[in-house]
C-alpha cells in the first residue's frame, strides 16, 4: 500500500521515542539482529492478534546468529525470522535480496486464469483499454466487465466515464480485481467512490501510540467519499481470489458497504496492516505492518475478507475455456 505524505508523518510521529532505539546498535551481525527484533517488537502491529510470542523468537534465533559467517547467511536467517510473523507486508530489503512471505495466496488455489478472460466467451483479444482498464461487453452485451491488474496504476475520472457510458445498456457491473496484489489506497478509495451515493464509513484504522503490542489509539474512522461527477447505480460484482491484496483487500472492504456491492469468489489474501519502514544499522531496510485496518464491523481484515458467495474455478469448466466465478457473476446479475 501507498499512503499519503501527510498521514505517513502523523504516524512516524507516534514512533519518535522508539525509533532512536535502533541508532545506538552497533553495526555489526548481533546488533542488527537486535535492532530488527526490537523494531518489530515495539512497532509491528499484529503480534497480539496473531498470538505471536516474540520474546521466544528472539531466544531460538539469537544463537543462531553466532554461527552465521557471511551477509548472504545472516540476511537468510533475519528473513527466515520475520517468516514467523506470516505477513506479506513484511519484507527485508537488502543491496543482493528482498525477503518475503508469499504462503498467503500459494497455499491455496489460484482461481484465475488470464487465457480464460482473453478467450472468445469473455473480451476475447480485441477489448478496450481505458488507463489501467480492461473492458468490454460479456453475457450477450447485458453485463460489463473490467479487469484491473494492479492499483499501483492511476485513472482519472474520464477513463470511468468513458467505460460507464459504454456500460450505460448493461444490468450490472464486474469489476474483477484477482491477481490484484494492490497499490495505492488512494486508488482504492477514488474507484469505490463511483459506487456509494453519499459518504460511507466504510473501515476504521488504528495507530501505534507506544512499544506495547497492544499501545494503539482509538478507532478512526475509514471513510468514502460519494463521486460527485460519475455514480453507478445497478449492480456491481468484485471478483476476488487470495492474490487480491493490501490496497485491493482494503478496496474489497469498501465495496462491501456498496448499497450495489456483492463479492463473489475466493476469500481475499487480505494485508490490512498499514506498512511503514525503519533502517537497521547497516543500511538495510525492514517494511512492516505498522497500523490495524479494520471492516466497518471492526473486524480485523488482515487475514482477508470473505465473499458474499464463495464459488471456485472449475478444472472441468476451464477445460472448455468458462470461467465458473465470472458465470456466477453473470448469473447474479441477469
Amino acid at each position: 500500500m501507498k499512503i499519503k505524505a501527510t498521514l505517513l508523518v502523523a504516524v512516524l510521529v507516534l514512533f519518535t521515542g522508539c525509533m532512536n532505539d535502533t541508532i545506538t546498535q552497533p553495526n555489526t551481525f548481533k546488533g542488527n539482529f537486535e535492532a530488527l527484533w526490537k523494531i518489530i517488537d515495539t512497532r509491528y502491529c499484529y503480534l497480539d492478534y496473531k498470538h505471536v510470542n516474540w520474546d521466544s523468537i528472539h531466544t531460538a534465533y539469537v544463537p543462531k546468529v553466532d554461527t552465521v559467517k557471511s551477509e548472504m547467511t545472516f540476511f537468510n536467517l533475519m528473513g527466515n525470522m520475520l517468516t514467523e510473523l506470516k505477513d506479506g507486508h513484511v519484507n527485508l530489503y537488502s543491496y543482493f535480496d528482498k525477503s518475503r512471505y508469499w504462503k498467503w495466496f500459494t497455499d491455496y488455489p489460484t482461481n484465475f486464469s488470464s487465457s480464460l478472460i482473453t478467450g472468445s466467451r469473455y473480451l476475447g483479444t480485441d477489448y478496450k483499454i481505458a488507463g489501467p482498464f480492461h473492458y468490454g461487453l460479456i453475457a450477450n452485451g447485458k453485463v460489463g466487465y473490467i479487469y484491473y491488474e494492479s492499483f499501483e496504476d492511476g485513472f482519472a475520472d474520464q477513463n470511468i466515464s468513458a467505460m460507464m457510458t459504454y456500460f450505460s445498456n448493461c444490468k450490472g457491473l464486474i469489476i474483477d480485481v484477482r491477481n490484484n496484489g494492490g497499490g495505492s489506497l488512494d486508488n482504492s478509495k477514488q474507484l469505490a467512490s463511483y459506487f456509494f451515493k453519499v459518504e460511507t464509513t466504510t473501515g476504521y484504522i488504528r495507530h501505534k501510540t507506544g512499544d506495547g503490542h497492544s499501545d494503539f489509539s482509538a478507532p478512526v474512522a475509514v471513510k468514502t467519499a460519494a463521486s460527485k461527477n460519475i455514480q453507478w447505480q445497478r449492480p456491481v460484482i468484485m471478483l476476488t481470489n487470495r492474490k487480491s491484496y493490501s490496497a485491493t483487500n482494503e478496496f474489497v472492504c469498501r465495496m462491501k458497504e456498496s448499497p450495489q456491492g456483492i463479492i463473489v469468489g475466493d476469500k481475499s489474501g487480505g494485508g490490512g496492516g498499514l506498512p511503514l519502514s525503519s533502517e537497521l544499522p547497516n543500511g538495510w531496510l525492514v517494511r512492516f505492518s505498522s497500523s490495524p485496518m479494520y471492516d466497518a464491523q471492526m473486524q480485523n481484515i488482515e487475514f482477508g475478507i470473505d465473499p458474499d458467495y464463495p464459488v471456485a474455478l472449475t478444472a472441468a469448466d476451464q477445460a472448455n475455456g468458462i470461467d465458473t466465478i465470472i458465470e456466477k457473476a453473470i448469473a447474479l446479475i441477469k
